[in-house]
């Protein structure tokens, strides 16, 4: 399974036979995004930032509500949450989404403004990856998304929705959860591929660029 990040908080995850992508951004955010190809669009919120489903081809199967889903071989499970630290009141809600691709358990937690509660990370299952938002403004910050990250112990954390040089839109770097997490040196890497048996054994961090 190959893990694609075209920034904010996009993904391309391609497993054998089904492509998801998740949070398609608009152009406007200054990131350059082609029409994919995908069966599957899971849909955190409907901001525009993170709803561009035009940047995917006809045909695909959108997700943009909490719940169970099984397309295409792929399992999703769909947790209701919200964008901000005060139930919703602020800035609305959020679907976090557990989605397997090839026996991979990966987790997007979209635009999350609050810790994941025992009973939310129990219904999520055993994660492989969690892909992140780390930049905080609208989402949890660097040291809230370490804490996250120790309360899911997933093999692979995939940080997003970090300032990076083609973003218009003022975020912290990825450098502040990088030294959360006690790492002092990391190598961004285009893509991530990763199946159930190279799993590490301890948590590690994955830098893409996008």
């Amino acid at each position: 399974m190959e893990i694609t990040w075209f920034g904010y908080s996009c993904f391309r995850l391609k497993g054998k036979n089904t492509t998801v992508i998740t949070d398609p951004c608009p152009p406007s955010l200054g990131y350059t995004l082609d029409k994919q190809a995908a069966k599957i669009v899971t849909i955190s919120h409907n901001h525009p930032d993170h709803a561009y489903v035009d940047a995917v081809a006809a045909g695909a199967h959108v997700i943009s509500r909490a719940g169970e889903y099984e397309i295409g071989g792929v399992l999703i499970i769909g947790i209701p949450t919200f964008h901000d630290d005060e139930k919703g009141i602020i800035r609305g809600k959020n679907n976090v989404y557990a989605i397997e691709v090839d026996d991979v358990n990966i987790c997007h937690l979209g635009d999350i403004g609050h810790p994941l509660s025992a009973k939310q990370i129990e219904d999520l299952g055993s994660i492989d990856v969690l892909l992140v938002p780390v930049g905080g403004g609208t989402t949890i910050n660097a040291a809230q998304a370490a804490a996250q990250v120790r309360s899911i112990e997933p093999k692979i954390v995939i940080p997003m929705h970090y300032k990076t040089p083609g973003l218009n839109k003022e975020l912290d770097g990825v450098d502040k959860f990088l030294k959360e997490m006690g790492i002092t040196e990391s190598v961004p890497q285009p893509k991530l591929v990763v199946n159930k048996s190279t799993l590490p054994l301890m948590t590690q961090v994955v830098v893409l660029t996008c």
